[in-house]
């Protein structure tokens, strides 16, 4: 927790690879402020992503490919106190600011994230959300796809995001839970369905529980990464 956080400067980060569908849409809802800044990392998008991003005025950065490599480059080059880590296809709520400084000022909160919406209307992805709406409360596990934020003093004091191929935002939480709370915010951030889609729901949801046991057995996340690309 970091008082006088009301003013501070919000960077948001977000790790690009051929996202010229989403982009656009995620910047765009996004509403212009003094203290706020959006760093696009890129990790050698082949699509039109770059080009939107730079035609909306954000900062814009080229990055060996791997989320994690790319947002602890970005965070690198941040000139906000607080950091706000965001997915390429998931869009923030109005007045997210705000909820982020009212968070981090909470005795004993170190980090947070939102609360998770999928934009779809299938059943399956409401129960998606009911789980990850209480493994994030209960066992203090968001993932970045619910957008983490923390101050950036205690992201480097906590060494960054590990540099795996996968699961570095669990792993980022880990780290997190030792030195205090991980507040949820009961407002969502939207994100895109297209994973689950993609593979069926019940197939999207059995994946991600086995790379978490996996992960928690000490299976290399190389592996592990292949797993969850099938």
């Amino acid at each position: 927790m970091l008082a006088g956080l009301t003013y501070c400067r919000i960077s948001i980060i977000i790790p690009t690879w051929n996202e010229e569908k989403n982009i656009a849409r995620v910047i765009s809802g996004i509403q212009s402020s003094a203290n706020l800044e959006i760093i696009l990392v890129d990790g050698g998008s082949q699509d039109n992503t770059v080009n939107l991003a730079k035609a909306l005025n954000v900062t814009v950065i080229s990055s060996p490919p791997g989320r994690a490599v790319q947002m602890n480059i970005g965070a690198a080059v941040a000139s906000g106190d607080i950091l706000l880590f965001l997915h390429a296809d998931t869009k923030l709520p109005p007045d997210f600011e705000t909820f982020i400084r009212a968070a981090l000022q909470q005795p004993g909160v170190v980090a947070g994230a939102f609360t998770l919406a999928i934009d779809a209307p299938q059943w399956g992805l409401r129960l998606v959300e009911w789980g990850v709406k209480w493994r994030s409360l209960l066992w203090q596990l968001p993932y970045g796809d619910q957008g983490i934020f923390l101050t950036k003093s205690m992201f480097m004091e906590i060494g960054k995001f590990p540099e795996l191929p996968i699961m570095e935002d669990f792993e980022l939480m880990q780290r997190l839970k030792k030195r205090g709370k991980i507040t949820i915010v009961p407002v969502p951030v939207m994100t895109s369905a297209r994973r689950w889609l993609k593979k069926g729901i019940f197939r999207t949801t059995l994946i991600n529980q086995i790379v978490i046991i996996g992960y928690l057995l000490g299976i290399a996340p190389e592996r592990i990464r292949a797993w969850y690309r099938q």
